[in-house]
């Protein structure tokens, strides 16, 4: 079967500085997979160049099969993203956010679909609210919802459950694999979060200065580092000049 993700040579240089530094790996349909590394280590670029918002400078990527250098208009409907570090238009409600954006992905019965996912992200009360009045964990939780819209096929995650609290993160943890069984949709993120990881993830990718330095399920990972778990593996990686 052909892979969700497949990602060939991918590079990305600003002048003198490699981000992404010729890195492989594909993701298969409806599989969850991570990409972690310390800051800098390339991973919101990758997934920047995934969603066609920067170009590489060299190497391929296809996603569901199309080729994104040049057909990526294709493939953007059936896909999706939420980070923290996007922020929405500031005086419009979250309603309206969302409505303009159910707009652009074409989604039908667009207050359904908004009255829904508001519902799933605790976000009913907030509706009516200037995007810009919120805070940090309720912004996540509209860049949740706004990345469920248009029900992806590929879902691509930057610290998804940054700033939430652990039970509202449980909750989206546990919405997203329902999510995800549901639907057979695809699951790429970045996250700090290792137990979170560790939850969702059957493959880890790890990435230094722009390489993948190593892979593996988390257990096979632990247990190769002959460590207690997928932070202390995260921490050797990222101190271990050698690699």
């Amino acid at each position: 079967m052909t892979p969700a993700i497949q990602v060939d040579r991918l590079s990305k240089r600003y002048g003198k500085i490699q981000a992404v530094d010729g890195i492989d790996f594909a993701v298969p349909v409806g599989a969850t997979h991570a990409l972690l590394g310390g800051n800098g280590a390339g991973k919101t670029t990758t997934l920047s160049m995934l969603l066609g918002l920067l170009l590489p400078t060299s190497g391929s990527i296809r996603i569901l099969g199309v080729d994104m250098a040049h057909r990526r208009f294709e493939v953007l409907p059936r896909m999706n993203f939420t980070s923290p570090y996007v922020d929405l238009p500031q005086r419009l409600s979250v309603s309206q956010n969302l409505d303009v954006l159910a707009r652009l992905y074409g989604v039908p019965r667009r207050k359904e679909r908004i009255q829904h996912l508001a519902e799933q992200f605790g976000l009913s009360a907030l509706l009516k609210r200037p995007y810009g009045s919120l805070s940090a964990g309720q912004r996540t939780r509209v860049s949740l919802a706004k990345s469920l819209l248009n029900e992806p096929e590929v879902l691509l995650m930057d610290e998804p459950t940054a700033a939430l609290d652990p039970d509202t993160a449980d909750q989206v943890r546990g919405y997203l694999r329902d999510y995800q069984r549901r639907t057979g949709a695809t699951l790429l993120l970045a996250s700090h979060n290792m137990r979170e990881v560790e939850r969702l993830c059957q493959d880890v990718l790890m990435m230094k200065q722009g390489r993948i330095v190593d892979r593996g399920t988390p257990e096979v990972l632990v247990s190769k580092y002959g460590r207690d778990d997928l932070e202390q593996v995260f921490i050797q990686i990222a101190r271990d000049d050698a690699l």
